[in-house]
């Protein structure tokens, strides 16, 4: 490999010849400069040519791409002071080469914050209750509930503006606006709830701004001629409205496919009739006569007084009148869930963040100042209507005159008398005049038409409404389908990922325009919206609740990764925000808030069912690690119990693949209910990087469902990485109690065998609980496996009841080192305490001395496994007294029965003493011989005792249990200065040799059972 500059050894260090001219070396001293001196031989030399460090730099905390993988050098290359290359080098060079190659055509659009949040927040805050709502909210509340209502409706969506302004600003947004906002802060379940919701209500509310466009245009056409509709009537215009409006939807989406640049320039348009129309009303508020769209009579006749502080004295209080479609009277809440449609328009801006130049910018700009901007119009306007109209009067020109042409003799009652008695006077006269009306159907209360007669020029008002109708349907058309398109780019749900796929230079969501488009299209046909509109609401409310919810999830946390640049939020406001939020949720319209809510726990549901691979650093996962945290601390404050004693356990199952049995005998004992820690110790010089390492591992408990931790050691020696493990392996009480270590088959390798000895004692001096597990053809296999690949695929083998729900299980392939498939029967000795089969032997529990209970306890657990589940437990013990053996049989049954342990069956040995067979003993010296004959004659003579023992413990097994499932026993206890190592290791050889699975094991000598409750 060429040494690239940064890695070249500087001349002139020791050794090297020092230039010409008489220069010193790198670290000779140069010329004076300043009264000081020098080190750097060459001043215009780059500082990245003369060390492989680099400065901080943008580039080095990207994290989009391969591309960036490369930017800062690894730990290992500042220490060897050179850059090694890599797979992934060539691979980023690549694949940068085919993006480049794969280059999208077209002009790549991004918007600043006016056009691309500024003014589409305008278009969407300034809609149709502008021009056909606000007068009717402050005709039924007044003018001082009525701009409460604005007010409260706006401070709302204030706090709701800012608690995303904090997240938009903590951090790179991409596509996605609010569900990306939401999916990161909250995770995955939460924000891919949001993200579909998003996508439906904005789907709906294409059909709803659609229809409403439609209808106004139907309006201005009724009220300018005698057009008697299409297919329909004026009465009954829903046919027509549906194939309009249908012919307007494909216009939409032909605009959106065609480009947001084309997009932008229509709603250009569409703000500018907006301002008109504001413009025409403000002026026609002065205008005190006629107008172009009706005369004076008329326009006072239905309310219009011009600038009056009478009127504004009339509008102040409130004055609720019965809905005529609900027959209940309308009351400050049901104005307020009126109103608020108005300004949910706030994230119209953020939901196109992928199309912004800065998201962080722009968003909070953006929407802080539309929200301000649109919050003092509606005010004005507000204050406006409650100065020159009235609230209730009967549009009756004679009464407004007093007189009639036609009935000179007629007294009518005043055209701002609404009493039962006026209206009783106007029933009878509109008997003799066609064009009377009977009651008071107009005034800023009742008529939607309001601002039509306060404009000066009335048809303004429609080119307003249309802007707000057109604008919003459009912003909702190309919002929602961005919005499922960030979700299937996370694919966190299945078959969404279909939507991910962009065309063109700005990466245009085809497929969700189309998707979006086919549902607005079928709630067009439907119709009548006002229930679906009312819960598309619900979902936009539900939608904010989150988003301020994520503000204080994420504050609270107190992560380190929070760290909003836009600083004017606070966690308990936005706690407050999301509270009420949900509150007017229920307060609008309960059923519909029912609704909602069940729609999103489905949803999470579905997301917690599905657990998709993300890791987004959410305050979900903070609070995952700080519930962690906190529970920790005060488990620690927790005295040790009997009770609740479980074995915490550490496998030194050096790399989890190379001893799949043995982590999966450690697995059945901690699975669902304890700790497992696997640990590898390498040697000290090992050059393998750790990081990788313990990633590859983690993807490989994952794949086999096995819940551990992972621990690397690297250490001179095997005994000294066990110890080190024992002593710094856990947190408080979250620490092993217990080390399961495979057994080592015989070696004349003096040094292997002391270390492995001198683990075991190791783990006893410190109190550890041991288990050593010797299977019949070991517990490594790594000299077998070459490689292993994790298959998931469907369960057929479910039960019928089962078969509803897909189930999942992973499969295994295993190859040799040639490539080739393993037989079947090593394949089932990888997988032996994995295997589906339930197992019907006995397991066999040798309870020889007591060591607090372990040796009982530990087969128990076992055996409420499902593959041992059906074994029978089967106990063995030593009795005291050879001669009293029924006694003995009995105290252990009423002991065994005391702790609620199931046997089948209590045996109990009579002549552990007894002297061992000859051909044992012959069997056990060539044992011996295997581990090299380092054992001193002295110490096997004064280990004889002990050596019969164990020798008749040997025979005791063969006797009793050789074909058993598995053999539980006590592990035999090595004595300070009296058990050389080959000794040992040749009793458990012998202990155990010829044997199905056996697991030898011995307590620290605390109780782990008792039989008081």
């Amino acid at each position: 490999m060429e040494q690239s500059d940064q890695g070249r050894s500087n001349e002139g260090f020791e050794g090297s010849a020092a230039p010409p001219g008489g220069g010193g070396g790198f670290l000779d001293v140069g010329r004076p400069v300043n009264n000081g001196h020098t080190y750097v031989y060459e001043p215009d030399k780059s500082l990245s040519r003369m060390t492989v460090q680099n400065i901080p730099s943008e580039d080095n905390y990207r994290k989009l791409s391969k591309m960036y993988v490369d930017q800062r050098p690894t730990m290992e290359e500042l220490m060897l002071g050179e850059k090694m290359g890599r797979i992934e080098e060539e691979e980023a060079q690549a694949e940068l080469g085919a993006t480049t190659d794969a280059k999208p055509k077209g002009k790549v659009v991004k918007f600043g914050w006016i056009e691309g949040v500024f003014m589409r927040c305008l278009l969407n805050i300034w809609g149709v209750m502008l021009f056909l709502r606000l007068t009717w909210v402050i005709g039924q509340a007044g003018m001082i509930q009525g701009l409460l209502v604005i007010t409260l409706c706006n401070a709302v969506t204030m706090i709701t503006a800012l608690s995303m302004s904090a997240v938009a600003t903590n951090g790179q947004i991409a596509s996605g606006g609010v569900y990306y906002m939401i999916s990161r802060a909250l995770g995955p379940e939460f924000g891919g709830a949001i993200g579909i919701m998003f996508t439906v209500a904005n789907s709906i509310s294409v059909a709803t701004y659609t229809l409403g466009f439609v209808d106004n245009v139907f309006d201005l056409i009724y009220d300018v001629s005698d057009f008697g509709g299409f297919v329909g009537t004026p009465d009954d215009r829903l046919n027509d409205i549906r194939w309009i409006g249908t012919i307007v939807l494909v216009l939409i989406l032909v605009l959106a496919i065609v480009g947001m640049d084309w997009v932008t320039r229509v709603q250009k348009l569409l703000l500018v009739l907006l301002i008109l129309a504001q413009i025409d009303m403000l002026v026609g508020s002065f205008l005190p006569g006629e107008t172009l769209y009706t005369d004076s009579d008329t326009r006072r006749a239905k309310g219009f007084v011009g600038w009056s502080l009478d009127a504004a004295k009339d509008n102040t209080d409130s004055a609720y009148l019965v809905d005529e479609q609900t027959g209940k009277e309308n009351s400050f809440m049901s104005v307020f869930g009126v109103f608020f449609t108005a300004v949910t328009g706030i994230v119209a801006g953020a939901n196109l963040s992928g199309d912004l130049k800065d998201p962080a910018y722009s968003i909070p700009k953006g929407t802080l100042l539309a929200i301000i901007f649109t919050y003092i119009t509606y005010i004005g306007y507000g204050i406006l209507v409650g100065f020159t109209f009235l609230k209730q009067v009967s549009g009756n020109v004679q009464d407004y005159l007093g007189t009639s042409e036609e009935f000179p003799n007629i007294t009518f009652p005043s055209y701002d008398d609404c009493s039962i008695e006026a209206n009783n006077i106007r029933q009878n006269i509109s008997e003799l005049i066609s064009d009377y009306s009977e009651g008071c159907k107009f005034g800023s209360a009742i008529d939607q038409k309001t601002m039509t007669l306060l404009s000066g020029t009335g048809y303004l008002v429609y080119c307003g409404c249309y802007g707000a109708t057109l604008s919003s349907a459009i912003a909702s058309l190309v919002g929602a389908p961005r919005v499922l398109q960030a979700v299937g780019k996370d694919k966190i749900y299945p078959k969404v990922e279909f939507f991910a796929k962009g065309q063109g230079a700005n990466n245009d969501p085809f497929r969700g325009y189309i998707l979006v488009f086919i549902i607005a299209f079928g709630c067009l046909m439907i119709g009548d919206l006002n229930a679906i509109g009312k819960l598309a609401s619900n979902f936009f409310l539900a939608a904010y609740a989150l988003m301020n919810l994520s503000v204080f999830h994420s504050s609270m946390t107190k992560s380190p990764g929070w760290r909003p640049s836009f600083k004017f939020y606070n966690p308990w406001v936005s706690l407050l925000g999301a509270i009420v939020c949900v509150a007017l949720m229920f307060l609008i319209e309960w059923i519909l808030a029912v609704g909602t809510v069940a729609a999103i726990a489905v949803l999470y549901a579905f997301m917690v069912y599905l657990k998709p691979e993300t890791n987004w650093g959410s305050s979900a996962d903070a609070l995952v690690f700080l519930n962690a945290l906190n529970n920790s601390y005060s488990l620690n404050e927790k005295k040790d119990h009997i009770k609740t004693y479980r074995p915490k356990v550490l496998v030194m199952s050096g790399n989890p693949a190379h001893r799949k049995p043995l982590v999966d005998f450690a697995n059945l004992l901690t699975k669902k209910m304890s700790l497992l820690v696997c640990g590898h110790i390498l040697p000290e010089n090992s050059l393998q990087d750790e990081e990788p390492l313990k990633e590859t591992v983690q993807t490989w408990f994952k794949d086999h469902s096995i819940k551990s931790f992972y621990t690397l050691q690297q250490t001179e020696s095997y005994s000294e990485g066990v110890k080190n493990m024992v002593n710094m392996v856990g947190l408080g009480k979250l620490s092993p109690n217990m080390i399961l270590i495979g057994y080592k088959a015989g070696n004349n390798d003096a040094i292997s065998i002391e270390e492995y000895f001198r683990s075991l004692t190791v783990c006893l001096e410190k109190k550890m609980s041991v288990g050593v597990l010797r299977l019949p053809n070991g517990c490594d296999y790594s000299a077998k496996v070459g490689s292993e690949q994790t298959i998931v695929e469907e369960d057929t083998s479910a039960d019928d009841s089962k078969k509803s729900k897909k189930e999942k299980k992973t499969v295994a392939v295993y190859r040799d080192t040639e490539g080739r498939p393993l037989p079947k029967p090593i394949v089932d000795e990888i997988q032996q305490f994995t295997i589906t089969k339930k197992r019907e032997g006995v397991i066999d529990v040798y309870w020889l001395y007591d060591d607090g209970g372990l040796t009982l306890l530990l087969p128990h657990i076992l055996h409420t496994r499902k593959q041992f589940e059906k074994c029978k437990l089967r106990v063995f013990s030593l009795s005291n007294r050879p001669d009293d053996l029924d006694r003995s049989q009995i105290n252990l049954s009423n002991l065994l029965a005391k702790f609620r342990i199931d046997f089948t069956e209590v045996v109990v040995i009579p002549d552990i003493t007894k002297k061992a067979k000859a051909e044992t003993k012959a069997e056990f010296e060539q044992i011996l011989q295997g581990y090299g004959n380092s054992a001193d004659n002295e110490d096997i003579k004064a280990n004889q005792e002990r050596t019969n023992r164990h020798l008749r413990t040997a025979e005791i097994l063969r006797e009793n249990s050789m074909n058993s499932e598995l053999i539980v026993i006590t592990l035999p206890l090595p004595r300070k200065g009296q058990t050389p190592a080959p000794l040992y290791m040749a009793w458990l050889d012998m202990i155990t040799k010829g044997l199905p699975p056996v697991l030898l094991t011995r307590g620290n000598q605390t109780s782990v059972l008792t039989f008081y409750s």
